[in-house]
């Protein structure tokens, strides 16, 4: 009996349905992230899956303070629908260009406003969807890193989100 209910409740969100906020292709793009960082596949997001994900990102030593922070802003455990439900939160309202800006920002801890091309590379082949050699020759023959090997994402994001470079 308690499975009819829950679907029943499920369809009773409408249009406030957090699934129907994003079309199939965005959904499943978040799946891939969910799944990627619930490291233990739990199907649950805790603070272990968001130090090992921090960790596979090169980022060692992460203050517990801050995992138990992200994990407050979520209502409660953290499944596929909540995780969705948070970006959707977050993105609501929000500049494209301002989005990918931020995307970027989270491999330039030290806010420079360029990452390190050799890192990018690294982090595009071996992350969620992977490039492949040719794809990079691509990315980086389109727009290419200056000569101390550094791509400035800020003019990168501006070009993806307006199509031509800044002067």
């Amino acid at each position: 009996m308690a499975p009819k209910k829950m679907a029943r409740h499920k369809k009773e969100g409408g249009s406030s349905n957090v699934f129907s906020m994003f079309d199939q292709s965005q959904i499943q793009e978040f799946k891939e992230a969910f799944t990627i960082m619930d490291q233990n596949r739990d199907g649950f997001i805790d603070k272990a899956d968001l130090r090992d994900t921090f960790a596979a990102l090169g980022r060692l030593n992460v203050k517990n303070e801050e995992l138990e922070e992200m994990i407050k802003e979520a209502p409660g455990a953290i499944n596929f629908t909540v995780f969705l439900t948070m970006f959707g939160e977050k993105l609501k309202g929000t500049d494209p260009e301002e989005i990918i800006l931020n995307a970027f920002r989270a491999f330039d801890r030290e806010g420079k406003g360029y990452v390190k091309a050799d890192y990018m590379k690294e982090m595009l082949m071996t992350q969620a969807d992977r490039f492949t050699n040719e794809e990079i020759k691509q990315t980086f023959s389109a727009f290419p890193p200056d000569p101390s090997g550094n791509l400035d994402y800020k003019n990168l994001v501006y070009v993806i989100t307006h199509g031509e470079e800044k002067d």
